[in-house]
């Protein structure tokens, strides 16, 4: 969990002002990986009180923006935030419970990270969502 100062250079360091919201959210998504928008807004709330919900969805949307955030939202499921960014990872997600875990690209040849055809698209990113069971939901069947 990186610090305050660390934060503020992260904000800084994409030209984004310093406030006291997009710091609560930027430390909420650092200490929920994959967390919701509601997780986050009772996260920042804990630090924050009166802080919107407006607030954090903007946060949101500025820190996603900057690069600082990624958004995904695997198929069925609210958007989730995540402070991992700059690599192309890929998630795994349970079938049953929803745990979303990160999982790193495939090392090697990976046809399917290549697009066969690109149709006249600058690909910068390709997504791969494993889904299954996480190790608890599995050992329930």
């Amino acid at each position: 969990m990186p610090t305050v100062d660390e934060l503020q250079g992260l904000l800084r360091g994409v030209s984004l002002r310093v406030t006291r919201p997009r710091l609560a959210v930027l430390a909420a998504v650092y200490g929920n990986p994959h967390a919701d928008t509601d997780s986050i807004i009772g996260a920042v709330r804990n630090e924050l009180p009166q802080t919107s919900h407006q607030a954090v969805y903007d946060s949101l949307q500025t820190l996603t923006a900057a690069g600082l955030v990624r958004r995904i939202q695997p198929l069925g499921s609210v958007a989730r935030y995540e402070s991992r960014v700059g690599d192309n990872h890929h998630h795994a997600v349970c079938r049953s419970c929803g745990a979303i875990a990160d999982v790193d690209c495939a090392v090697g040849h990976a046809p399917c990270l290549t697009a066969s055809e690109d149709h006249g698209f600058v690909i910068d990113e390709a997504e791969v969502i494993y889904w299954g069971l996480c190790a608890d939901c599995a050992r329930r069947t």
